[in-house]
Formats: C-alpha cells, structure tokens, sequence
C-alpha cells in the first residue's frame, strides 16, 4: 500500500525512540525470540509501524470484543478490516460469548493468512476485490480500523464496510476524521477512548452507527 507519510498514525517521541533502539538490538542480535505460543496472542504477528500497524492494548482490545460479540447476538458474524488485534482477542475464548460468534479478519498483511480460511487478503486501494464466497451485507458488524488518517483511505474503506454490513459499523480512528466519518458513513462518535500498546500522538476514537455502549 501506498499512502503519505504524513496520514500515518504517529508515534510519540518518547515510543519511538524506543523503538528505534529495539530494532537496533535485534539487528545486533541482542533480542532473544519471545513469541507467544498461542498463535492468536495479541504479539503472536508483530506489529510493524511500516505498514501503520498499532495494535491495541488488551483492555482495549477487551472492549471492542465485549462490544461486537454484543452486537453481533449468538451466531452472528464479524468482520474485523484491518484490525487484527480485535480478531486475535476474540479468538483466544478468553472474552465471554465468544464462542458463539464467528469471524474473519480482513487484511495486507499476508502473515495473518496462519488463519486460514478467516483469513481474507485485502487492500484498500481496491475496496470491492474480495473473494466471491464474501457475499455482500454478510456480516451483522464490521469493525473497521483504516491503516491510514485521510480522506482518500476512508472512502475506499467506506466503500469495503458497505459492501459487507448488514448495518451496524464500528470504525476505529483518529478523532481528526469525525466530521468525515459523519458524513460518509452516518457515524456518531464514541466518549470510549482506544489505546495502542505502543503510545501514539494522534488521538484516537470509536465511531458507530447505532445506540454504542461505547457511547457512555
């Protein structure tokens, strides 16, 4: 994907100097393996600030779980659209009602296909090329976490979230796309504050289309 630097989720200072420094050490060879056993931890696939990856804190991750397995009702389906770290959470079983919910991830990023059939490669530069088994309004949410703060990658995902809603949409971003949010989607922004395991300067907020109780 390909996208100006300047719509990229920005790290604080303080995260990316850290950062900066890890990847320093394990180039050197200083950084011993700690992958997660569970192939559905949040870590399991590390992130990749390259390719505007952030994942969620577990609270937050928590949360959004708690909040689509309730709208979604028993046997209901979820679409996660690059929001891996939301998918991974629900599939750990940790998060009551999540057995009785089915989901897929759509994503870039082809480390995720580990997930097999769940997994649906997607790029937003091209919003409608999805498999022809994805058949359209198929999902009861779609929670969507657009990898890039424009305009331009908004409408192309926009364009996605239609496509597989049945109705109610739970978009993640920076508080700075609201007003497009509203106008493009009929979103209503949410007080419920996400966080990212890695700190971030933009300021980021939940957005639905129905009564959320991610509204209070």
């Amino acid at each position: 994907m390909s996208d100006s630097d300047d719509d990229i989720p920005q790290l604080s200072a303080a995260t990316l100097a850290a950062l900066q420094e890890f990847y320093t050490e394990e180039r050197d060879g200083l950084v011993q393996s700690t992958a997660p056993v569970d192939k559905y931890s949040v870590g399991a696939v590390e992130e990749d600030w390259r390719m505007s990856q952030f994942w969620y804190s577990d609270e937050t991750a928590t949360r959004l779980v708690e909040e689509v397995i309730h709208e979604a009702g028993k046997g209901g389906r979820i679409a996660c659209l690059s929001a891996p770290s939301v998918y991974q959470k629900l599939k750990q079983g940790v998060v009551e009602g999540s057995d009785g919910v089915s989901a897929v991830v759509l994503e870039y990023d082809r480390r995720f296909a580990t997930y097999g059939q769940e997994f649906i490669f997607y790029d937003y530069n091209e919003p409608l090329a999805l498999p022809e088994d994805v058949a359209p309004q198929s999902f009861d949410v779609v929670l969507a976490d657009p990898p890039y703060l424009s305009e331009e990658c908004l409408n192309k995902v926009a364009q996605t979230v239609k496509y597989l809603a049945k109705g109610k949409v739970l978009l993640c971003t920076g508080a700075i796309m609201e007003e497009h949010a509203e106008n493009l989607m009929g979103l209503k922004i949410c007080s419920f504050l996400p966080k990212h395991n890695k700190n971030l300067a933009n300021e980021f907020r939940c957005f639905t289309n129905y009564p959320s109780n991610l509204m209070s």
